[in-house]
C-alpha cells in the first residue's frame, strides 16, 4: 500500500515542483491569531466565491504560501503545476491591491498572514447507467480567502540588512552607487582645494615680491610671453635705433681719418731731420 499524500516528507527549503526556497521566506516574530472567527482576522483580505474545484485541492496549494512573503508567495504560485494556483495567485494580488489603495500600504513589507479555503455550495448531476439507473456526479466549489499584513518592525529591519548584505541585489547595487557618488564627490572637492591653495600661494607671492621694480640694487629680469602689443612697440624702437648706429659708425670713422690726417704732417716734418742725421755719417 502506497504513502498518501499527507504522508510524503517534503524538503523544508523545497516548493511544490522542486523549486528552492530561501530560509528567510517565511515571516517569523508574528503572532498570527489562528483561532476564533475568521472573518475577525487583522489584515487586507480578498474573497474569491464559488471557484469551480473542492476545497480540498486548494488547500495544498494555500498551505505553500502561508507565512511567506509577497514576493515569494507570488514566485510559488506562478511556477506551481496546480490548477488552483491560477486562481489563488489572482486572489492574492486583489488583497495586495486592497492593502495597497485602501490603507495605504507598501507591498514590500506585506506577507500572507492567513489563507483558508471553505467549502462552497456543492452542484449535484446525475450520470446515466446500466439497467436505466442512475448515478451521483457532485460537482463542489469553494470560497478562497486571502489576508496580508504588514511585517513587524524587526523583521522589515532583518530583511533589508540581509537584503543590502546580499552581493548584486538592488540595494547592495544602491549603496555602491552611493559610496562611488561619495568617492568622487571627496575627489573632486580635494582637487578643487588644491588649486584653490595653489593660486592662494601664486597670488602670496606676486604680493611678497614686484617683479616690476628693482630691490634692494637687484634687477630681476624674469620671461614672460610677450604680448602683440608688446612685439609692435619692440618693433617700432628698432627701426628707429638703426639710423642713430649707422651715425654713429659715420662719425667715428671721420674722427679716425681726422686722426690719420693730424699724423701725416708729423712724419713728413722728421723724414728730413734723419737724413741730415745720416749726411754726416757719410763725409767721415
Amino acid at each position: 500500500m502506497g504513502m498518501l499524500w499527507d504522508e510524503v516528507p517534503a524538503h523544508p527549503r523545497t516548493a511544490e515542483g522542486g523549486l528552492p526556497m530561501s530560509a528567510s521566506s517565511t515571516v517569523r516574530q508574528v503572532d498570527i491569531p489562528t483561532s476564533g472567527k475568521t472573518n475577525e482576522r487583522p489584515g487586507t483580505r480578498a474573497v474569491a466565491k464559488h471557484v469551480g474545484f473542492s476545497a480540498y485541492k486548494a488547500r495544498v496549494v494555500l498551505d505553500l504560501i502561508r507565512g511567506k512573503d509577497i514576493a515569494t508567495a507570488d514566485e510559488v504560485l506562478r511556477f506551481s503545476e496546480r490548477d488552483a494556483a491560477i486562481v489563488i495567485r489572482k486572489v492574492l494580488a486583489s488583497a495586495v491591491a486592497n492593502a495597497a489603495h485602501n490603507d495605504d500600504q507598501i507591498p514590500e513589507d506585506l506577507f500572507v498572514s492567513a489563507c483558508f479555503a471553505d467549502e462552497g455550495k456543492t452542484l449535484r448531476r446525475m450520470r446515466p447507467r446500466a439497467r436505466g439507473r442512475a448515478s451521483r456526479i457532485r460537482k463542489r466549489t469553494c470560497h478562497i480567502t486571502v489576508i496580508v499584513s504588514r511585517m513587524p518592525e524587526g523583521e522589515l529591519e532583518r530583511r533589508r540588512a540581509a537584503e543590502a548584505n546580499r552581493p548584486g541585489s538592488r540595494a547592495a547595487r544602491r549603496a555602491g552607487q552611493v559610496a562611488a557618488d561619495e568617492r568622487r564627490r571627496r575627489v573632486r572637492r580635494s582637487r578643487q582645494e588644491a588649486l584653490e591653495a595653489e593660486e592662494h600661494d601664486h597670488d602670496h607671492d606676486h604680493e611678497g615680491h614686484d617683479h616690476d621694480h628693482d630691490h634692494d640694487g637687484h634687477d630681476h629680469e624674469h620671461d614672460h610671453p610677450v604680448t602683440e602689443s608688446e612685439a609692435a612697440v619692440d618693433d617700432a624702437i628698432g627701426t628707429q635705433a638703426e639710423p642713430v648706429a649707422t651715425e654713429t659708425e659715420a662719425e667715428v670713422e671721420v674722427e679716425a681719418e681726422a686722426e690719420v690726417a693730424e699724423a701725416a704732417p708729423v712724419a713728413e716734418d722728421e723724414a728730413p731731420v734723419a737724413d741730415a742725421a745720416a749726411e754726416p755719417e757719410d763725409e767721415d
